[in-house]
């Protein structure tokens, strides 16, 4: 694997971390739910209510599901990062425009079609939430999607012939 993809997949990596961090401390502090809570209400999406009884099986569950996405959102940014050069040159700009994104994509798109039922809807819950999606999701993703596509631009081009 490059160090263009390794840039990638570790930046899925830590904005899964950024987000299900965010997501324990916020409950934990509101309504003392635990971390587990949290990871079997992520695998809800696949298994509905029935992942708040299934214990550490559905925690495991929601616990791949979150690093799943994470990285699929960071993947796709890159993809179309290497045909509009604009997502790399200007990552603040369009990674915080891609994290408010997210935000729309999942709550009004993939929750309401997952078997999660309705979001919460805390208002200091969602304005938070718009704003990690922005600040720790997005443009984390746009950062090491910049640096990943520098490390493209100077990898050497290999000789004709080559495998």
């Amino acid at each position: 694997m490059n160090r263009a993809w390794r840039l990638v997949l570790t930046g899925g990596g830590v904005v899964g971390t950024l987000d299900i961090v965010y997501a324990c401390v916020f409950w934990a502090i509101k309504r003392g739910v635990s971390p587990v809570r949290i990871l079997q209400r992520v695998a809800a999406g696949w298994l509905g209510e029935a992942s708040m009884t299934a214990g550490w099986a559905s925690a495991a569950l929601g616990f791949a599901s979150q690093y799943l996405i994470a990285i699929s959102m960071a993947v796709t940014y890159y993809l179309v990062a290497q045909r509009w050069k604009a997502l790399w040159e200007r990552p603040v700009l369009y990674g915080t425009a891609y994290g408010l994104l997210l935000y729309g994509i999942m709550n009004y798109v993939v929750v309401p079609l997952s078997r999660a039922g309705a979001g919460n809807k805390d208002p200091l819950w969602v304005g938070m939430s718009i704003a990690v999606h922005m600040f720790l999701i997005g443009l984390p993703i746009a950062l090491y999607t910049r640096r990943a596509v520098l490390a493209d631009l100077r990898r050497p081009i290999p000789a004709a012939g080559a495998v």
